[in-house]
């Protein structure tokens, strides 16, 4: 399991799809500093940088470059055949792809949203970002790695989730914010650190059971459909 997930690492990194990791989080992070440098209410830009970029925006596409990135790529170019050739059992297989796309996506938008967080309010809303970034990161890289398992458009399904039903469906209907992993982060983050900058729709409850669920469910659904592959790489 542990070789799966430095094979993993390597591979992830010495792509040129890790290169588009860097200029989101720099942007949110120099957009922060400029406001702050330019003595501007954090009422102000707060909730445009930090919701509007940092979570709705950083998060999710941070999550869908790597999640879909770890297995989608494999499951392309034929490789994932010499990863099924080994005596593994599939759910270390998907477990191995799924830590190491939790730990870069985490990482990669919880120091940004931190150095955010504390530049518009203080440590205590720092934190609280990058601990609802990591849970975020938990439910996003599960839902876009069963993606890459289910489809060879991943990234394209998973922009359309990102864009229409957590972006535009879920600022007029709020009947979809409860299958919206931004809604959690938000109150997530809202409850940690309790701030006017943070708009919350859902209940904190709600949000850590559906958390829970996005993981547990993609997980086990994901280790299903690699089960499903044949030798050729192709799905039985």
């Amino acid at each position: 399991m542990s070789t799966v997930a430095w094979i993993t690492a390597r591979g992830l990194f010495g792509r040129r799809r890790v290169l588009l990791l860097l200029p989101l989080p720099a942007l949110l992070v120099g957009l922060a500093l400029l406001c702050w440098a330019n003595n501007v209410r954090p009422s102000d830009w707060g909730a445009p940088v930090l919701v509007g970029l940092g979570l709705a925006v950083v998060l999710p596409v941070v999550t869908l470059i790597v999640g879909t990135g770890v297995l989608g790529s494999e499951v392309d170019d034929g490789t994932i055949v010499h990863i099924l050739t080994k005596p593994l059992p599939r759910r270390d297989i998907i477990l191995a792809k799924l830590g190491v796309a939790i730990g870069v996506s985490a990482v990669t938008a919880a120091v940004p949203l931190f150095v955010a967080g504390v530049l518009a309010d203080s440590v205590r809303l720092g934190l609280g970002l990058a601990a609802a970034a990591a849970v975020g990161a938990c439910a996003y890289s599960a839902f876009f790695l069963l993606l890459s398992l289910l489809t060879r458009r991943p990234v394209l399904l998973g922009l359309l989730y990102i864009l229409v039903w957590e972006g535009l469906l879920g600022t007029f209907v709020s009947g979809t914010r409860v299958l919206s992993i931004e809604q959690y982060v938000i109150t997530i983050a809202d409850r940690i650190a309790p701030t006017t900058l943070l708009d919350s729709k859902v209940s904190g409850t709600l949000s850590v059971v559906m958390a829970v669920i996005f993981v547990l469910g993609c997980t086990a659904a994901a280790v299903d459909r690699l089960r499903s592959f044949s030798m050729a790489g192709e799905t039985s």
